[in-house]
């Protein structure tokens, strides 16, 4: 799926202007990909900061991965709802510590299979197993019960046992949403997100946001919200942060990661047309300079 991305990226980046970041400091927290989010920054003329925020980190303990791979092989669900790539990958390595990963495919292939956007679509197809319902974009929880109910016919949901594979937090408001129509829904946590080992560039970006030497801030993922905002108050500023968000153009890959935004307080100023990577940084080009300048001369002085 990166790869197809990138071909996307390839045809809007011919139209583009080279130059629309420059001149502009602009903040990314992304982790894995952070050496790609560099690179696509400079490529528009932009000063990158980039501070790696998060790491996976797998279960101390998959009790509750096994416990889903051996109920899921005795016939216990009738759905299994993945939300990530990741996560989906790394269920059936813990799978495979039970059963080869053919039989758990197999398994997988005698119930329901929703995916939340493609990339789990991707990794179910490794494995060999059809999606019935693929949620399409922007693949929010509140996308996933709307598809569910207009498919609600041919992927009834009131009295089927489903399991959901969960990232990092649990999604309360998709749990709740399935259990008020009815399912018997079992969590299947397979991962959290954790801060970085080196913190060092988050806590020099972050000081950095405080004294105004920000002027761009892209999110990629909730999860990037939730450990700045920690991590500045550990460092005893974030008023100062919220503050400086004030003057700095805040730039979200999509609704889910809007709304962790919003929820700590911080109005996302752009979403781009597609919740993908480069195109986020090619709207901060194409129009975070006019969105900026609107901003700043909004905010107190």
């Amino acid at each position: 799926m990166e790869a197809a991305e990138n071909v996307m990226m390839a045809r809007v980046e011919q139209t583009s202007k080279p130059g629309g970041l420059a001149g502009l400091r602009v903040l990314s927290l992304e982790s894995r990909r952070s050496a790609e989010m560099a690179k696509l920054i400079s490529n528009y003329g932009g000063e990158a900061v980039v501070a790696p925020s998060m790491r996976e980190v797998p279960l101390e303990s998959n009790t509750e991965a096994l416990a889903f791979a051996r109920s899921l092989a005795a016939g216990g669900f009738d759905m299994v709802i993945f939300l990530t790539g990741v996560g989906t990958r790394a269920l059936a390595r813990v799978a495979a510590t039970l059963y080869p990963v053919e039989q758990f495919a197999a398994a997988l292939g005698r119930v329901s299979i929703v995916a939340r956007g493609p990339k789990p679509v991707a990794a179910l197809k490794e494995l060999g197993v059809p999606v019935a319902l693929a949620v399409p974009e922007p693949n929010t929880w509140r996308d996933l019960l709307r598809a569910l109910d207009e498919r609600a016919e041919a992927l009834p949901v009131a009295g089927r046992r489903i399991a959901v594979q969960e990232y990092g937090a649990s999604n309360h408001d998709l749990l709740e949403g399935l259990a008020a129509r009815g399912a018997q829904v079992t969590r299947v946590p397979v991962y959290r997100w954790a801060l970085p080992e080196d913190t060092a560039p988050l806590r020099a970006a972050i000081e950095a946001i405080d004294r105004g030497r920000i002027d761009v801030a892209l999110f990629t993922t909730s999860v990037q919200v939730d450990h700045m905002v920690k991590m500045a108050a550990e460092l005893g500023l974030e008023e100062g942060v919220r503050r400086a968000f004030s003057r700095i153009l805040i730039g979200s890959i999509g609704p889910v990661t809007s709304e962790e935004l919003r929820r700590q307080g911080l109005e996302p100023d752009f979403e781009p047309a597609h919740p993908k990577m480069g195109f986020l940084v090619n709207e901060a080009a194409q129009r975070g300079r006019e969105l900026l300048e609107q901003k700043r001369n909004r905010a107190p002085a």
